[in-house]
């Protein structure tokens, strides 16, 4: 999988780890028969020409039996993948299994077997209460590279935090020394023989630096998904900052023995938060927030103040203490689930990518994961520049949330060759504006606009600084459809969820 500058992405894990590998008799035969290998072949949407995919790709990693027979692994190895086997050990026995639920900001996915009569022979793994203490000694299952047998290895507890993951959604993981090796992704990691969590990925500058998603984060996830859907951590996404500062805090008539994040913007998404510029949140629930935004919770764990919101929120509110105006109020600050795809430019998630194909054009929903394709190194470089002279809106709203209920950016991924289409330049990336001088609000906009004009010409503006103006002869373009999807060997003129859109030919 790809590596990130700073962290391996899953179907990385632990292996080589420092020390000599357990001594035969602490190795429980029941671990080893509820520890599994898990095979995938991933087909990843191509997001520059959304109506395809990319090569099909094999990826192997682990996983480990829970209670309600299924398999807990992480996202990364089995999202966008067309056949998942999970293999138990020194059986050779490949048995075909599907995504039951996936949360890729925290890299968790449940696996549900075609034939359950497997877990009779295969028990759940006991998981440990609570958070393991630094310096505990742990072992880790899994199927990294090197062999085909199951692999159990040794590490300690180096630190706990609570840190982001991906997409902005934050969690407790655990550091554990030990080196980071592909294919014990979804592994457990055990104390006494029972599980304290899950390998997810690796520090990629550095040598063993490995992080463990504990079982706090499992049970949230699997709490969450119990009523069917996957709804997201709760989290505050104000704009904060800390207030350290002398003259600020002087500004703020803080008294010396009161610290706490300030909010600098209050969030929009859901309504009003609560919260005020200005406006210093001082604590979580009684826990009080320390100068670095820190709270000390179970004994001497000191982490991010935001971890107290995953345990405290209830219906939507989390109870926080403010200093306002020189004076402390008791709030119920909103929280929100699952931000990252609520975002005007959202994450996938595991989604296919929705498009539209119209004449010679061929437009998408800009995600973050589409931005994200420019961001590479081999394409950077030329990218990031045009973008920005541009002034292509995709980089100046990254991470913004919607201005109205459905905005979407809409942005076009290709113009192909054809008569209808001669004179014009390739709009890859821009921003569309407008069509027949009418804002588009979304992809699904664009299409009924299109659908529904009726002038003898349509015209489509961009919103990017020095795009073109595209005016097409409506007949021409209908006549030339079903010849330029031949001839670029597209299908679908349109994504799965816009075909009600289309009912009526276009």
């Amino acid at each position: 999988m790809r590596i990130r500058s700073r962290l391996a992405l899953a179907s990385l894990a632990l292996c080589a780890a420092i020390g000599r590998p357990a001594p035969a008799e602490t190795q429980a035969v029941d671990v080893s028969r509820s520890v599994v290998r898990v095979s995938a072949t991933q087909l990843r949407p191509d997001l520059q020409r959304p109506w395809t995919h990319h090569p099909q790709r094999d990826v192997h990693g682990s996983g480990v039996v829970i209670e309600g027979r299924r398999i807990l692994t992480n996202a990364q190895l089995v999202k966008y993948a067309s056949r998942i086997l999970v293999e138990p050990d020194h059986t050779g026995e490949k048995l075909s299994a599907t995504v039951e639920f996936l949360a890729d900001d925290v890299d968790l996915a449940v696996l549900k077997l075609e034939d359950p009569t497997f877990f009779d022979a295969h028990p759940p793994l006991s998981r440990r209460a609570g958070l393991p203490a630094v310096k505990d000694s742990l072992l880790a299952y899994g199927y990294p590279l090197g062999g085909d047998n199951l692999a159990i290895t040794r590490g300690i507890v180096s630190r706990i935090e609570f840190e982001e993951y991906y997409y902005g959604t934050m969690g407790l993981r655990i550091q554990v020394d030990a080196a980071i090796n592909p294919g014990n992704s979804g592994g457990p990691a055990l104390i006494e023989d029972r599980m304290i969590g899950i390998v997810f990925n690796r520090l990629d500058e550095s040598d063993n630096i490995g992080y463990i998603i504990p079982n706090e984060e499992i049970d949230l996830f699997l709490k969450d998904v119990a009523d069917g859907t996957y709804d997201g951590k709760p989290q505050i996404i104000d704009t904060m900052q800390t207030a350290e500062n002398k003259a600020l805090r002087a500004s703020l008539k803080l008294p010396r023995d009161v610290n706490g994040m300030l909010c600098r913007r209050p969030a929009r998404v859901d309504g009003d938060s609560g919260l005020r510029p200005m406006d210093v949140v001082t604590a979580i629930g009684d826990r009080p927030i320390d100068l670095a935004g820190k709270v000390m919770v179970e004994g001497e764990l000191r982490v991010d103040y935001r971890y107290l919101v995953q345990k405290l929120a209830r219906d939507g509110r989390v109870p926080v203490k403010v200093h306002r105006d020189g004076a402390p109020v008791d709030l119920m600050l909103r929280v929100t689930r699952n931000p990252a795809a609520r975002k005007v430019m959202p994450q996938l998630m595991g989604r296919e990518p929705s498009y539209l194909v119209w004449g010679p054009l061929a437009f998408a929903a800009s995600t973050e994961d589409y931005l994200n394709d420019f961001g590479q190194e081999s394409t950077a470089a030329r990218w990031y520049p045009y973008l920005t002279f541009n002034q292509n809106p995709m980089i100046a709203r990254r991470g913004d949330f919607p201005r109205f209920d459905g905005e979407q950016m809409v942005v076009a991924v290709a113009l192909f060759p054809h008569r209808v289409s001669k004179g014009y330049s390739d709009p890859a990336a821009c921003v569309v504006e407008a069509v027949d001088g009418v804002k588009v609000r979304n992809l699904r906009h664009l299409g009924e606009l299109l659908r529904d004009a009726k002038g003898e010409r349509t015209t489509i503006t961009f919103v990017d600084r020095t795009s073109e103006v595209f005016v097409f002869d409506r007949k021409e373009i209908r006549e030339a459809a079903e010849e330029i999807l031949n001839e670029n060997g597209i299908r679908d003129a349109w994504s799965d969820d816009l075909r009600d859109v289309f009912r009526v030919a276009n």
